[in-house]
């Protein structure tokens, strides 16, 4: 092979793994994050002394102009545990669209987050299943029956010279 044939081959592989979009919900060890948490054990009902259920609006698009010209959103459902000593856990986080239909769930297991912890976990700009209504559904529980956990989603976009970037607030809804 010549040095030309190399270059092109170089840069034709590089090109091709470039064109590869890597999944955001992947730890640092290639395990999707949310499976990384899951629990082995059983939870006990003094582990469980809170308890709620969280509504997350999120929107997969937006109209953005005058000619309802639809842009895609990716949103990334935040949950933060605030609590300095206990772990908080989650038991459900399911992904409903705008008609109030369920369109997935992520978590077949209890998973566990740790003092101080976050997990996110993203909803890619080119799935639109959810709608500009979207939500999700969060239960969680604690030892501590004073936690605060705090559940938001981010949504970014952009197309053109525009660009859109803003937050909703999870609701107890218990």
């Amino acid at each position: 092979m010549n040095k030309l044939s190399i270059q092109v081959s170089f840069c034709l592989i590089m090109f091709l793994l470039s064109c590869g979009d890597p999944n955001p919900n992947l730890d640092t060890k290639g395990e999707d994050e949310l499976k990384a948490l899951e629990v082995e054990r059983t939870i006990t009902k003094d582990e469980q002394n809170f308890q709620d259920i969280i509504y997350v609006p999120i929107y997969s698009d937006i109209y953005a102009d005058q000619q309802n010209q639809k842009v895609l959103l990716a949103a990334t459902l935040s949950i933060r545990n605030t609590s300095h000593s206990d772990s908080l856990f989650i038991s459900k986080i399911d992904y409903f669209n705008t008609h109030g239909e369920l369109v997935r769930q992520y978590i077949e297991n209890l998973i566990s987050l740790p003092p101080m912890a976050t997990v996110n976990y993203v909803i890619e700009k080119e799935d639109d299943t959810g709608g500009t209504g979207a939500n999700f559904i969060v239960e969680l529980s604690s030892r501590n029956k004073n936690v605060k956990p705090i559940i938001q989603a981010v949504m970014v976009s952009h197309t053109g010279n525009k660009g859109f970037t803003f937050l909703t607030d999870g609701y107890s809804i218990k």
